[in-house]
């Protein structure tokens, strides 16, 4: 069990890796060696709860397939493990920004100093405008 916070915790069970060839710079070491891993996290299979299951989808964006599949890659080491680890960090930190509640919206209104304001630039362009009238030649 992963710990997530202190009352969601995602099971070993709920995701799959897959190790494939890591492209890019290495020789020999990264042609033969399949070291990138490929996490893949069922989202709507989870036992997360519901309103954290659709915002880890809409957190997910582009990585999150049709079937509601988080897929996350992780190439940046030289070693399994270290692909596994940071893989598996990136869902717990996705997770946890799911968990956060976005703040309330506090209503506010402009002043009515800000009111007079703009309505006075807007006058005042108003003017502008209306004075860009035709050039007649003269007769």
């Amino acid at each position: 069990m992963i710990k997530v916070t202190d009352k969601i915790s995602i099971d070993e069970s709920e995701f799959t890796e897959e190790f494939v060839r890591a492209g890019g710079p290495g020789g020999q070491h990264v042609n033969k060696v399949s070291t990138a891993v490929q996490l893949r996290f069922d989202i709507p299979g989870s036992k997360l709860p519901n309103d954290v299951k659709l915002c880890l989808k809409r957190l997910g964006g582009a990585r999150v397939s049709t079937e509601g599949v988080l897929i996350l890659s992780s190439r940046s080491h030289r070693s399994r493990e270290r692909n596994r680890e940071a893989a598996i960090e990136r869902l717990v930190a996705l997770v946890r920004r799911a968990t956060e509640r976005p703040r309330a919206r506090i209503k506010t209104r402009p002043s009515r100093a800000k009111r007079a304001k703009r309505m006075d630039t807007k006058t005042k362009h108003g003017k502008l405008k209306k004075s860009r009238g035709r050039v007649r030649p003269d007769d």
